[in-house]
């Protein structure tokens, strides 16, 4: 038993140690956060080269993923890119693949901890502090991407000092615990739950890394729970499925399958070759050093994520038709003017957002034009039927033109970079010019009306004339939606 003094000193290391982790989510949600800012147009043009080549799908989710330093993230930004029907299962799936290989980034610098490095990360968390009283907006982007990088080795070294992990009551009571759950499924387990309740596996190693390194945590044991760490990592992207479309479902559902089958597949290996692998570790990483036991888990992390990526990436598309048997299409609703290419899962990488409402902004434009090449072509022929088709036209402009306009102001609302909030004023301008080509198009049939119903003949040529202006005016489209959609600046000229 515990005597009054011991009890306060543990309760009082268990805080150090909850702190240690607080630090360090708070610090991965810094670095992320900046890294998201920084490289928003890295991202926009990683996803910008979606095919359906499995190997450049798994290229694009491991690139995006050591961009924002989080999985999840990735995941919840795929589901947000299929619900708005931007791309396919078989597109989706080696994305999500290719994301579990990004994440073990994090894993590969909470193993590189040492005093020296400590120090110099610490300097760092300072720097960026400063960094974020200047008023340019990338040197407080650099800012908070150098203090979240700092924090993170602050909370990892919180974690590992005398007062928490080090504590030897502390160290005493985990090795209990440990000794008390050393089964491997009940360490998958408690993997799964630790990392579906602070919603990152790439911190639920961190700190499962940092106890290896303490010696709290024995090595074969700590391999179990990195295992059930990939599994809980997947409620993330299942709770943002809910209330999406059937497709975003089943990628929630690939994403857990795949996580599963690899766990399954190496907790076997694992439970059966346990000695050989973590003497094969040991001889690959020898050395009795924190650094050496916290490198050990970083590997086997590596190697977990890429075998698995490697295996299962041939049946890509067994994993879509289980995901499709599994849950089925809903009966088709009656057709909805919404926003088809942005989804509000995607708020929370608004680069990539912007990027989408882009194309929104040009499928409103896409029916604004429609309407005036019918209202004009009415005009010509002297056809009345067009008018209601017209008004339809209209009311779908006027629909988009408030849903786009919402979702930018929600965009704004989520902290943007100065380039992006230039864009989103564009947009914004752009929306008032394109609802004004429908206004133009609503005009034409009134015009068309009282041509009709005064019997009203124009002098020759002036309907070749506005055949010519019309034209004039489509070719100026066609144009600007080459510059802007498929990049070709040459056209400027």
């Amino acid at each position: 038993m515990f005597t009054a003094e011991e009890v306060m000193q543990l309760v009082q290391s268990l805080i150090w140690l909850l702190a240690g982790v607080g630090v360090f989510i708070v610090g991965m949600n810094f670095m992320s956060d900046a890294l998201e800012k920084s490289a928003g147009n890295g991202m926009k043009n990683l996803l910008g080269k979606i095919s359906n080549n499995r190997f450049s799908g798994v290229g694009i989710g491991a690139g995006v993923t050591a961009i924002i330093q989080s999985s999840s993230a990735t995941s919840v930004m795929v589901i947000g890119l299929v619900n708005a029907g931007v791309m396919t299962l078989m597109q989706a799936t080696p994305i999500i693949m290719g994301a579990n290989i990004g994440t073990t980034i994090t894993g590969v610098l909470v193993a590189l901890k040492n005093d020296y490095f400590n120090m110099v990360m610490y300097l760092l968390a300072f720097a960026g502090v400063m960094m974020s009283f200047f008023k340019n907006e990338k040197i407080k982007i650099a800012g908070s991407l150098c203090c979240g990088l700092g924090l993170i080795f602050v909370g990892l070294n919180i974690m590992s000092s005398k007062q928490a992990f080090k504590n030897a009551l502390v160290e005493e009571l985990f090795i209990n615990v440990f000794k008390a759950i050393d089964f491997p499924l009940l360490l998958i387990l408690v993997g799964a739950v630790f990392t579906a309740l602070i919603q990152s596996s790439s911190a639920a190693t961190g700190v499962v890394i940092t106890m290896v390194g303490t010696g709290v945590l024995p090595l074969d044991m700590a391999l179990f729970i990195v295992l059930g760490a990939n599994i809980g990592t997947c409620v993330t992207a299942l709770l943002a499925s809910v209330g999406a479309n059937a497709n975003s479902k089943r990628v929630a559902l690939i994403h857990f399958t795949f996580n599963v089958i690899g766990t399954i597949l190496f907790a076997l290996i694992l439970w059966i070759f346990k000695e050989p692998i973590v003497n094969a570790l040991v001889s690959i990483i020898p050395g009795s050093d924190a650094l050496a036991l916290q490198m050990r888990v970083s590997v086997f992390h590596v190697v977990f994520n890429v075998t698995t990526t490697a295996l299962l990436l041939p049946f890509v598309k067994g994993l879509v038709k289980f995901s499709q048997l599994v849950i089925k299409d809903k009966a088709e609703k009656s057709e909805e003017i919404t926003l088809k290419y942005v989804d509000k899962r995607l708020l929370n990488t608004p680069t990539v957002a912007i990027g989408q409402l882009t194309k929104e902004v040009f499928r409103m434009s896409d029916i604004a034009m429609q309407s005036l090449n019918e209202a004009i072509a009415g005009f010509i022929a002297r056809d009345l039927s067009v008018a209601e088709k017209i008004a339809e036209y209209s009311d779908k402009v006027s629909r988009l033109d408030k849903e786009i306009s919402d979702y930018l102001v929600q965009v704004s609302a989520n902290g943007i970079s100065l380039g992006d909030e230039k864009v989103v004023n564009a947009l914004h301008s752009t929306l008032g010019d394109v609802s004004r080509i429908a206004d133009l198009a609503d005009n034409f049939t009134k015009y068309t009306r009282r041509e009709v119903r005064d019997n009203l003949v124009f002098s020759e040529g002036i309907n070749e004339k506005i055949l010519e202006m019309h034209e004039l005016l489509q070719n100026q489209y066609k144009i600007v939606k080459q510059i802007i959609l498929e990049k070709k600046y040459e056209l400027m000229t």
